[in-house]
């Protein structure tokens, strides 16, 4: 949370670790809502002219309000007038930028739930501090990066800072999806849909016909309308398709399994 009598910090500095990214973004982003908005907003842009620019800057000066314009066209990629982590991640030089690498190795939502099944080894429906571990490490080797043990322990601490909302130790699939910027976050677009277990193990007894424990990728496109026709919430065909594909990464050969749809559908994010 941000302290208005200290000053930023590392916004002066060539490159930042990971950790000092994480510092800033704990600074700026005041209400801890996953975004720097408005006021924080303003003050972000208002510091860091300062600290590229030196002293001097007026906020209410038109030409800081045409350099905040540019910036906001430059950076804020989904243009929704505020600034979320993984758009931070591109304006500042982070040495350890978990995020760029993120993206390279997972370009969508599809590509993400496929990495989680791969990294949820238990099927527990989290990511554990070691499979976490395990997550980075081909991370950094598919994006060239170096690194030994201690960097490695170093990055999953960092991760878990930046991510495990809760402080369990272990990232949630709600969680982890945070990495994805916003358009691609389909699990934002069940927020308003989530079940109850009760609600859950009924819709699923339904779909499940045969009662085998999975229902395939027509079975589930009949439950996601199904669902949202229920809760009154528009979707169109294209979106609808995209959420499924990136339901069915999670799938085992086409199969998708209870344990695997609850943990969308379900589970309560811990925003």
């Amino acid at each position: 949370m941000a302290n208005k009598g200290q000053q930023p910090p590392y916004l002066h500095l060539a490159e930042l670790t990971a950790s000092q990214f994480l510092d800033i973004w704990k600074h700026f982003d005041a209400d801890g809502n996953g975004y720097i908005e408005g006021k924080e907003l303003d003050n972000f842009f208002s510091q860091l002219e300062i600290a590229r620019r030196g002293a001097g800057v007026d906020p209410s000066n038109a030409a800081f309000k045409g350099r905040m314009t540019e910036f906001m066209q430059k950076f804020d990629k989904n243009k929704d007038g505020r600034i979320e982590m993984s758009e931070l991640a591109q304006i500042l030089p982070t040495e350890e930028n978990f995020l760029l690498c993120f993206r390279q190795f997972v370009g969508s939502s599809t590509e993400f739930m496929a990495a989680w099944r791969k990294y949820d080894t238990d099927r527990s429906g989290f990511i554990e501090a070691n499979e976490l571990k395990g997550f980075l490490s081909d991370l950094l080797k598919k994006a060239n990066r170096h690194y030994d043990d201690q960097k490695l322990q170093e990055y999953t601490q960092t991760i878990l800072k930046m991510f495990d909302l809760n402080g369990d130790g272990k990232l949630g699939l709600s969680e982890m999806a945070r990495l994805l910027p916003v358009q691609e976050n389909f699990l934002l677009k069940f927020q308003g849909v989530r079940l109850t277990a009760e609600q859950f193990n009924a819709i699923f007894t339904y779909y499940d016909k045969d009662g085998n424990g999975y229902i395939d990728e027509q079975e589930l496109d009949a439950l996601l309308k199904d669902l949202y026709e229920k809760n009154n919430k528009e979707v169109d065909s294209k979106s609808l398709t995209g959420y499924k594909q990136s339901i069915m990464a999670l799938s085992d050969g086409g199969k998708l399994y209870r344990s695997e749809l609850e943990i969308v559908l379900c589970r309560d994010p811990m925003l």
